[in-house]
């Protein structure tokens, strides 16, 4: 599996000369990880959904820079392991301290949607078992999922071809607890044929791999922790296949190749 060198990591972008360019990377830092941060401050640390949103603005907004990017040392632990036990000592020195974050008083709050956060620890509880680290990582790979799909749909839509996200959305994007359409019902659906639903969620699915592992590139410090990570998350036949090549239909017309995942159902 080719290592993408397309951009640097945001880790590396944190450590930058330009003002603006720490800042984007520090942001970038943030989305991906704020969520999983909040739920994991909820379930291990078992604070209320107030202390949990205090303590993760205070993380991200005066620790996240100055205590965590720039002692970490990528051959000592994967980057988000390092965050997780950054959270962990930052939870349990305010826990110490009993010291919360007072809204306002200077501090630039970043935008944290608690509710949407909230409803998905509710649909989504994990059982009394659970692995708490687990947990972190799971989080972790659902927003990094989340934010992969939006690319998917803004590059489709720039593209001029909204109906080639509709028939992904419609297939891959299904509840886990709603019934997969077949192939034909989505033709019939949009109006397509059954041969250009086949396409057109070839294509989607080649482009949101691309999407999903620049993205975890963006996220990872070394070719290792990456290949590593894309392992861990599509499995070790990850390796040796072009996985990181866009896939050119989004700019050139719909797939005109008829290959369709392995065990989808026509």
């Amino acid at each position: 599996m080719s290592f993408p060198a397309t951009r640097l990591s945001v880790v590396e972008r944190t450590r930058s000369g330009d003002e603006a360019t720490r800042r984007i990377a520090l942001a970038t830092i943030i989305e991906a990880y704020w969520k999983p941060a909040y739920k994991y401050l909820r379930v291990k640390w078992s604070l209320g959904p107030d202390e949990a949103a205090d303590l993760t603005q205070e993380f991200f907004t005066t620790t996240l820079e100055k205590e965590v990017v720039e002692r970490y040392d990528p051959a000592r632990a994967r980057f988000r392991t390092y965050l997780r036990l950054c959270l962990d000592g930052f939870a349990s020195n305010a826990r110490k301290a009993e010291r919360r974050l007072k809204r306002g008083g200077g501090v630039t709050l970043v935008p944290l949607d608690i509710e949407t956060a909230e409803g998905e620890i509710v649909s989504h509880e994990p059982s009394v078992e659970a692995d708490v680290d687990e947990l972190f990582y799971r989080e972790w790979v659902r927003a990094l999922l989340e934010r992969s799909v939006a690319d998917l749909k803004r590059h489709a839509e720039e593209a001029g071809r909204p109906a080639m996200f509709d028939v992904f959305a419609r297939y891959d994007l299904v509840d886990e607890s709603g019934t997969r359409p077949t192939y034909a019902e989505i033709a019939r659906t949009l109006n397509l044929t059954a041969a250009t639903v086949t396409n057109h969620l070839a294509a989607m699915r080649r482009q949101f791999r691309h999407i999903l592992l620049e993205r975890l590139r963006e996220l990872t410090s070394s070719e290792e922790e990456w290949e590593a990570e894309a392992a861990k998350l599509l499995g070790p036949s990850t390796r040796g296949r072009a996985a990181a090549q866009p896939d050119r239909s989004l700019r050139t017309g719909p797939s005109t190749r008829p290959d369709a995942a392995p065990g989808t159902k026509r």
